[in-house]
């Protein structure tokens, strides 16, 4: 698990000089928030309403946070913000430590935001193989030499501020992208040759199906989600590492939870991951 470069991290201070005290203090209150595990009643600021505003302050934060990067998530932009912005997706950092390996029928502990934003989301999982080439991919062809593993997964969507999703993308952005730590669940074999957007995949959350649904609803699917997060870290001075693990949005749809509630995570023919939601910080 790597930090994020020397390179990002001076690009960050420098901006943080010459910038606006008011993205510190956003990115300040939400760093303190997650390290606490307590909620924020209300958005620490005023804000971002672009992309560039919102990636500084996430790059903020993740400068002030100062754990190891693990991966990051991938989510969408939904229409019309997808026009408005100019992208179809958003990024957000997965740290090392809330980075968990299921173990086969047992029910993993995820923390999330009590009093905060909750939701869980089945999601494939990519882990990143850079290539000797510098080049970024275009296709699906390409962007598999990218990856060297794909797994099941969820997602643990949680903010310590309840509005994050009702706020808008440039909201989630600027904390963390609205992450709280992934579950990792089996490999896919044969993930080379096969359809990843053909695999149905359910979620049910305290015994009730929740969504059903493949991932051909995915804009260009779980690879297109790799592709988009190197032009994002590139367009961010962020080298891409191998063996981060990329979550590369909901399959099955964004399904709000609870502390306390049991999740399951099925994929036709690969298997199911189980979790259980508890308060983060306690």
């Amino acid at each position: 698990m790597t930090p994020v470069s020397y390179t990002f991290c001076a690009m960050v201070r420098e901006a943080s000089a010459q910038g606006d005290s008011a993205r510190g203090g956003i990115a300040r209150a939400f760093v303190a928030a997650r390290r606490d595990g307590r909620s924020l009643p209300a958005y620490p600021g005023p804000p971002p309403t672009d992309l560039a505003s919102a990636y500084l302050i996430q790059d903020e934060a993740l400068l002030l946070d100062g754990r190891a990067v693990a991966g990051w998530k991938v989510g969408r932009i939904p229409e019309p913000e997808d026009a408005q912005l100019g992208s179809n997706r958003l990024a957000g950092p997965v740290f090392t430590g809330t980075v968990v390996e299921a173990a086969p029928g047992l029910e993993a502990p995820m923390p999330a935001f009590a009093g905060g934003f909750i939701a869980l989301e089945a999601e494939f999982m990519l882990r990143l193989r850079v290539p000797a080439h510098a080049s970024l991919p275009v296709d699906d062809a390409q962007t598999k030499e990218w990856v060297d593993e794909v797994r099941i997964g969820i997602e643990v969507a949680s903010s310590p501020y309840a509005g994050i999703n009702d706020d808008g993308p440039c909201v989630t952005i600027s904390d963390f992208g609205n992450n709280a730590g992934v579950l990792l669940g089996p490999a896919i074999p044969g993930w080379r040759n096969r359809d990843l957007c053909a695999i149905e995949a359910a979620t049910v959350i305290d015994g009730h199906e929740v969504g059903r649904a493949t991932a051909g609803s995915m804009l260009d699917g779980p690879y297109g989600a790799v592709r988009f997060l190197l032009e994002n870290l590139a367009r961010r001075g962020i080298a891409p590492r191998d063996g981060w693990w990329v979550s590369s949005g909901a399959v099955t749809g964004v399904h709000v939870a609870r502390v306390g509630d049991h999740a399951t995570a099925s994929f036709a023919g690969l298997g199911s991951i189980a979790c259980r939601i508890v308060a983060a910080g306690r």
